[in-house]
C-alpha cells in the first residue's frame, strides 16, 4: 500500500506543485459605483471561481504564471471578460455594465431553486453538455450526477432510454422544458426518443433531487429536471456536427443563428438526424428533428417563440433478452417481423413572454400546445379473431376463428395549456413568487388490424377498441424568500387540481367509464445559513401528492380504484465552494404513504396491476464534489449511500396448477431498482493546450427487479468506464474545429442496467423468469465539429 501512495504521489507531484501568483480585485456597478456582493469570478476551462463577498471583494490564489481569460457574470448584469497575462501578483478594479435587455433566465426562475436555496440540486450548463453530446439521448449526458442511473433497450444510449434518480423512475421525475411540463399526462413517463439531439437546442438544466420546489406538471417524487432551451447570442453563428461511431451510429447536426439583430431581434435554429443499428439486434433507430427560436428583447419585454418536433421509427428491443441467453447470445431479439416498429410524431409550440413593470416587479406567463401522434406495429400469431371484432367466418368445410395477424396499436393526442408567475423583489432581503399553470390533455387510444392470414381486410378498416383519456391539471403556488442576516427563510405553497376521465374500450375491449378528481395541497419550508461567502447550511421539509397513472384507472373501477400517493421529504446539506473546490454533502429522507408498486396481482382480465403498500422509504447521503487540483488536472466525484425499504410488501405468483394465486409477504424488503451504492468520477487531464483527456468511470450496486429482496431476482452491480479525448483549435474562418473521440465501456464490461422479472406455479414447480437489457460493450463514437 505505501508502494502505491508512493507512485500515486510522484506521479501527481508534477502537477500539485503550488504556484506563486494570485488576482485580486473589487467589482461594482459601473454608474453608481456600488459594490456588488455575490457576483461570480472564474478562470475559463477550469473550476477556479470565487465570489465577491460584501464590500465586492474577491481573490484567486494559487495560480501559476501564465495566460487567463477572467470572466465576471452576475444576474441582471451584462458579463464581463479580461484576458490577463499573469506574471505577478495582480489587482483589478472591474465595474459591471446593467444589462438593457431581459435575460432569458427570468422565464425559468418561477420554478428553480436559487444559489443558496434549501433546497438539494445540481446545475448543468451548455458547455458541460457538449462534451459528451455525439449522438446518445439526454439520460445518458446525465449519468455523471449524483443519485442517477441510467439504460437503454437497444443498449448503446440511441433510441428508448431512461433514467432513474434515487431510485425514482421516469413516472415520478417531473420534467419541464422553459417552465412548461414535459411528462405524458396519463402515463407520466418521459420519452426522449420523441426528441432526438434534444441536448443541442439545451442552454442548461437543472436537477432537483427529492420533492424539490414547486413546479408545474407531474408531481416530482424522486426529482425534477429544469430544462431552458436556446437562449440569446450575441453574435451570429453556424455549427455543423457529425458523429460516426459503432452499431453504424450515424448523427448529423446544423445549428445557425442570427445573433443580436438592431439589438432587439434574434433567431436560432437546428436539422438534426440520428441513425443507429443499436447494440441489440435489430435495435434500430431513425430519428429526425428540428428546432427553431425567434425572440423580441426589450428593456422591459421579452418575447420568445420556440417550435421543436422530434419523429423516430425504432425496432422494439422492449422484451429483453431471457436470462439464461444472457451468457450466450446477449444481443438477442426476440422480435423478427420485419416492421415491427415504433412510430411516433411529436410536435410542439410554446408562446414565452415576459415583461418588467418596475425594478422591483415583473412578470412570465407562457402559451404552449404539443401534438402527438403515431402507432407501434407488431406481428401477433394465432389470434382469436372475437377479440378484434372480427366474426368467424366459412372457409370451405372449415370455420376460420383464429389467424395470424398485424395490429397497430395508435396513440393520437393534444396538450395545451399555459403556465405563469409573478415575482416581487422589493429589496435584496425579500422575494415573493406567485406561479402556476392550467393545462389540458386530449388523448384517444385505438387499434386497427391491418392485415391477417384469413382475414379480409377492407379499405376502411374499423378500430377494434377505441378509448379516450381527458385530464385537466390547475396548481397554483406562492413562495416566499426572507433575508435576516445570515439566515435565508423559505415558504412555498402549492395547490394542486387533477380531474381526469377516461372512456370508450380499452385493448381487450372492455368498456371504460372512469371520472375522477384530485385536490392536493404541498407545502414546503426551508432555511439556510450562511456560515461565510463560500459555505452554507441548508434544511427542508416538503411534502407532494402523486395520482395514478392511466394503466392504474383502466384496470381498475370506482370501488378499487388505488389511492394517490404521497410522500414526506426532509432534506438537509452542507455546501462549499472555493477558488478550486466546490462540494455539497446531503442527506435525505423519503417517507412514502401508498406508493404504487407492482405487486404481481391480476385484475378479472389477466392485468397485472400496481397497488398501494401503506408504508416505504428511502435514507441516503450524497456527496457532489469538484476539485481543480492544478491548471491542468480536474476531479468530479459524487456518490450516493443509501437505504430504501418497504415495511410490508405481499407478492402475488400464478398458481397455473390449482388456479388463482400464491401469496407471500415479506418485511422491510428493498424496493426495486434501488441501488444501495452509486457513484461516479470524472478525472479531466489537459496535456497540452487545446487538448483534454478524461477517464470517466460510473459503479452502481446490485439492484433488485422487484420489492422481495430474492437474490435470484436482480441486477448484479456494474463498473463502468469510458475514455475522452477532445481536441479544440482555431483555423481561418472557422472559429472552432473541435474532434472528439468517447470510448464507451472501454474495459467491455458484461452488464445489465434494468430488467424485469415474474414467477408462477406450474407442474408443481415455482418457476421465475427473468428478462434483462444487456448494455453495449466496448463501443466508440467519433465526433467533428466547426463553429463559423
Amino acid at each position: 500500500m505505501k508502494k502505491l501512495l508512493f507512485i500515486a504521489t510522484a506521479i501527481l507531484l508534477p502537477f500539485m506543485a503550488s504556484a506563486q501568483f494570485s488576482i485580486s480585485g473589487k467589482i461594482s456597478e459601473k454608474n453608481s459605483g456600488s459594490a456588488l456582493s455575490g457576483a461570480s469570478i472564474s478562470l475559463d476551462n477550469s473550476l477556479i471561481n470565487s465570489r465577491t463577498d460584501e464590500s465586492g471583494n474577491f481573490s484567486l490564489k494559487n495560480l501559476k504564471a501564465g495566460n487567463y481569460l477572467l470572466k465576471v457574470s452576475f444576474i441582471g448584469y451584462q458579463t464581463l471578460e479580461r484576458s490577463i497575462n499573469l506574471t505577478g501578483n495582480t489587482s483589478l478594479d472591474l465595474q459591471l455594465i446593467k444589462n438593457s435587455l431581459i435575460a432569458d433566465e427570468v422565464l425559468v426562475r418561477a420554478t428553480r431553486a436559487s444559489e443558496n436555496s434549501a433546497t438539494t440540486y445540481s446545475n448543468i450548463n451548455k458547455a458541460q453538455l457538449v462534451k459528451n453530446n455525439l449522438g446518445q439521448d439526454l439520460p445518458f449526458l446525465l449519468n455523471q450526477s449524483p443519485s442517477v442511473v441510467v439504460n437503454s433497450d437497444a443498449g448503446n444510449g440511441v433510441g428508448y432510454t431512461g433514467i432513474r434518480i434515487r431510485g425514482s423512475d421516469p413516472t415520478r421525475i417531473n420534467v419541464t422544458i422553459n417552465g412548461i411540463p414535459y411528462n405524458d399526462p396519463e402515463s407520466q413517463g418521459t420519452f426522449w426518443v420523441n426528441l432526438p439531439d434534444f441536448a443541442s437546442s439545451v442552454d442548461n438544466i437543472q436537477i432537483q433531487r427529492g420533492v424539490g420546489t414547486s413546479t408545474n406538471g407531474a408531481g416530482a417524487f424522486g426529482a425534477s429536471l429544469n430544462i431552458q432551451t436556446t437562449t440569446k447570442n450575441d453574435s451570429a453563428y453556424a455549427e455543423i456536427n457529425n458523429t460516426l461511431g459503432s452499431f453504424n451510429t450515424i448523427k448529423n447536426t446544423v445549428n445557425v443563428g442570427s445573433g443580436l439583430i438592431n439589438n432587439k431581434f434574434s433567431f436560432d435554429g437546428r436539422l438534426s438526424r440520428i441513425e443507429s443499428d443499436g447494440y441489440i439486434d435489430r435495435g434500430s433507430s431513425n430519428l429526425k428533428s428540428y428546432f427553431l427560436s425567434g425572440a423580441y428583447y426589450g428593456k422591459k419585454d421579452l418575447l420568445r417563440f420556440n417550435v421543436f418536433s422530434g419523429s423516430e421509427k425504432t425496432y422494439q428491443a422492449w422484451n429483453g433478452v431471457p436470462e439464461n441467453l444472457l451468457k450466450s447470445n446477449r444481443t438477442f431479439n426476440g422480435f423478427t417481423y420485419d416492421d415491427q416498429t415504433d412510430n411516433y410524431v411529436q410536435d410542439h409550440y410554446q408562446l414565452l413572454y415576459s415583461h418588467t413593470f418596475s425594478p422591483v416587479f415583473s412578470a412570465n406567463t407562457a402559451l404552449h400546445y404539443t401534438k402527438g401522434r403515431g402507432y407501434f406495429e407488431e406481428f401477433k400469431e394465432d389470434q382469436k379473431l372475437t377479440n378484434y371484432g372480427i366474426s368467424s367466418f366459412p372457409a370451405g368445410s372449415i370455420t376460420i376463428d383464429r389467424s395470424d395477424l398485424i395490429r397497430r396499436r395508435w396513440l393520437d393526442n393534444h396538450y395545451y395549456g399555459l403556465t405563469y408567475s409573478l415575482n416581487y423583489n422589493p429589496n435584496t432581503k425579500i422575494n415573493y413568487t406567485l406561479g402556476g399553470a392550467y393545462n389540458e390533455y386530449d388523448g384517444d387510444h385505438f387499434g386497427e388490424v391491418i392485415r391477417g392470414q384469413f382475414i379480409p381486410i377492407s379499405d376502411n378498416i374499423t378500430p377494434y377498441y377505441k378509448g379516450n383519456g381527458f385530464k385537466t391539471d390547475f396548481n397554483t403556488f406562492a413562495k416566499a424568500e426572507f433575508n435576516v442576516g445570515k439566515i435565508n427563510l423559505y415558504a412555498d405553497l402549492q395547490y394542486r387540481l387533477v380531474n381526469y376521465r377516461v372512456n370508450g374500450t380499452d385493448k381487450n375491449r372492455m368498456a371504460l367509464d372512469q371520472i375522477d378528481q384530485l385536490n392536493f395541497f404541498n407545502p414546503k419550508l426551508g432555511f439556510s445559513y450562511d456560515i461565510n461567502p463560500q459555505s452554507n447550511l441548508y434544511a427542508s421539509l416538503a411534502v407532494a401528492n402523486k395520482e395514478p397513472n392511466r394503466d392504474d384507472y383502466i384496470n381498475s373501477n370506482s370501488s378499487n380504484r388505488p389511492k394517490a400517493e404521497n410522500l414526506l421529504n426532509i432534506e438537509t446539506g452542507y455546501r462549499h465552494r472555493r477558488q478550486n473546490f466546490n462540494a455539497g454533502i446531503n442527506a435525505y429522507a423519503m417517507f412514502y404513504n401508498d406508493q404504487l408498486v407492482l405487486t404481481g396481482k391480476v385484475n378479472d382480465v389477466g392485468e397485472y396491476i400496481r397497488q398501494n403498500v401503506e408504508r416505504s422509504y428511502r435514507y441516503g447521503l450524497e456527496l457532489d464534489s469538484r476539485v481543480q487540483i492544478n491548471n491542468k488536472l480536474s476531479w468530479n466525484f459524487t456518490a450516493s449511500l443509501s437505504e430504501n425499504k418497504v415495511k410490508n410488501f405481499t407478492e402475488y405468483a400464478d398458481d397455473y396448477d390449482n388456479g388463482g394465486q400464491i401469496v407471500n409477504n415479506y418485511s422491510k424488503s428493498d424496493l426495486a431498482f434501488s441501488p444501495n451504492f452509486i457513484s461516479s468520477s470524472e478525472l479531466s487531464f489537459i496535456p497540452m493546450k487545446k487538448t483534454e483527456m478524461a477517464f470517466i468511470s460510473k459503479y452502481v450496486s446490485q439492484q433488485f427487479l422487484d420489492n422481495t429482496s430474492n437474490s435470484q431476482r436482480k441486477l448484479d452491480a456494474f463498473f463502468v468506464n469510458d475514455v475522452r479525448v477532445s481536441y479544440n483549435t482555431k483555423i481561418g474562418a472557422i472559429k472552432n474545429l473541435g474532434l472528439t473521440l468517447m470510448v464507451n465501456n472501454v474495459f467491455s464490461e458484461l452488464y445489465e442496467a434494468n430488467g424485469y422479472t415474474f414467477s408462477y406455479m406450474y407442474g408443481g414447480d415455482f418457476t421465475t423468469e427473468n428478462y434483462y437489457y444487456p448494455q453495449a460493450t466496448r463501443n466508440f463514437l467519433l465526433a467533428l465539429g466547426l463553429k463559423f
